[in-house]
């Protein structure tokens, strides 16, 4: 059978959170576990899935209110960069420090792990074939806020130039919060429309990244 994936609008700050299953062995992973542990546990149920880890893009915590709710209710493993384990407290000790190249899998399935600083210092993207799931460092015809504890512009200007306008462009790109009229998009049709990674230099890019201007 193929993929199971799920995008799942959860929570007051319009998150996503996603499911990534393998029907053959029925293991699934919940990239970004919050807010509502009991409707991610009961979407997984009902397709017969368990729950076998947890992929944390960021250690914001609109995206990892709920880990140790599933932690206390499941066997599962959480994978969070390097850089961000530092940040969090907590469950921080039985999180497995992934690094950029990392492959992780579910299942017969791969997911590659993209380390993509700017938004907090361990940001992470997680690529599986044509999907890419970008969290907070780039969303629909937008990209994340640097102004956090954290936080660097120049850091996610080199992430978007460096790596993200080198990755193919048919990829589907799959943001951590509904902020747009789409819920994905081609990384080729956020080439054409989203001005950050349209943003000729360095200087004009440093200068859209504050607060309040689309960077959320």
């Amino acid at each position: 059978m193929s993929l199971f994936f799920q995008q799942v609008p959860l929570g007051p700050m319009a998150n996503y959170v996603y499911l990534i299953g393998d029907h053959a062995c029925k293991e699934l992973a919940v990239i970004d576990p919050a807010w509502d542990i009991a409707a991610i546990r009961k979407i997984a149920s009902e397709h017969g899935f368990t729950i076998t880890s947890a992929l944390i893009t960021h250690g914001h915590p609109d995206h990892i209110n709920a880990v140790e709710d599933l932690l206390q209710q499941e066997n599962a493993k959480v994978y969070m960069h390097k850089d961000e384990v530092p940040w969090i407290e907590g469950w921080k000790e039985t999180a497995i420090a992934t690094g950029h190249g990392d492959a992780i899998n579910i299942g017969q399935y791969t997911v590659q792990v993209i380390h993509t600083p700017g938004h907090t210092e361990g940001s992470q993207c997680f690529l599986l074939g044509d999907k890419m799931l970008s969290g907070d460092t780039l969303f629909i015809d937008g990209c994340g806020r640097t102004d956090l504890p954290g936080g660097n512009a120049e850091k996610l200007y080199y992430t978007f130039t460096d790596i993200i306008k080198n990755l193919p462009a048919d990829i589907m790109i799959y943001p951590g919060h509904d902020y747009a009229h789409d819920k994905c998009q081609r990384l080729s049709q956020q080439l054409q429309t989203n001005p950050y990674l349209r943003a000729h230099s360095k200087q004009d890019f440093l200068s859209m990244v504050q607060p309040g201007f689309k960077s959320l």
